[in-house]
């Protein structure tokens, strides 16, 4: 399979979508580098060949950053891994923005509460960032924790959600 990647530029710098031959997003993050998105995806989805070119998915990041959040909630993506990761991605789906969790009670939510560092691994195994908003999960004390990304992006995310 051929995947389709395509950059674009975002107030919280350049933002990389892979995108499968269905216009599935497989990975996404703050990068102008291609290798850095791809080695995001999982090794039975990623793809055998790249080309550049435009993705559905860019439409809906540009839309998130213009005020309009809930642009990312309906683009498809495709992620492999356990039933517990699939639970976790599909929850964080349903995080309203301008509500983080914390990481204890994001596993409190997958039905898991002392499975809090695998809600953690969860939210770090995510390939297709801000489409799987894996940036409203927050530490306990409402720290920003980890992201792939920096915490620089972190932080303009959940401010901007905030202020909506």
């Amino acid at each position: 399979m051929t995947a389709t990647i395509q950059t674009i530029s975002t107030p919280d710098g350049a933002f990389t979508i892979v995108a499968d031959s269905r216009g599935r997003v497989l990975a996404s993050g703050w990068t102008n580098d291609p290798e850095a998105a791809l080695d995001r995806i999982h090794p039975r989805l990623r793809p055998d060949g790249v080309r550049e070119g435009e993705t559905d998915a860019a439409a809906a990041a540009l839309a998130y950053y213009g005020g309009e959040l809930s642009a990312i909630d309906e683009v498809a993506v495709a992620q492999e891994g356990t039933a517990m990761q699939a639970a976790g991605w599909a929850a964080l789906r349903a995080i309203v923005p301008g509500h983080p969790l914390s990481y204890a009670a994001f596993a409190t939510a997958l039905g898991q509460p002392s499975a809090v560092r695998a809600a953690a691994s969860i939210c770090a195994r995510n390939a297709p960032a801000l489409f799987v908003p894996c940036h409203r999960v927050l530490r306990s004390d409402g720290s920003l924790g980890g992201f792939a990304w920096g915490l620089d992006v972190k932080r303009g995310l959940l401010a901007r959600e905030a202020a909506a």
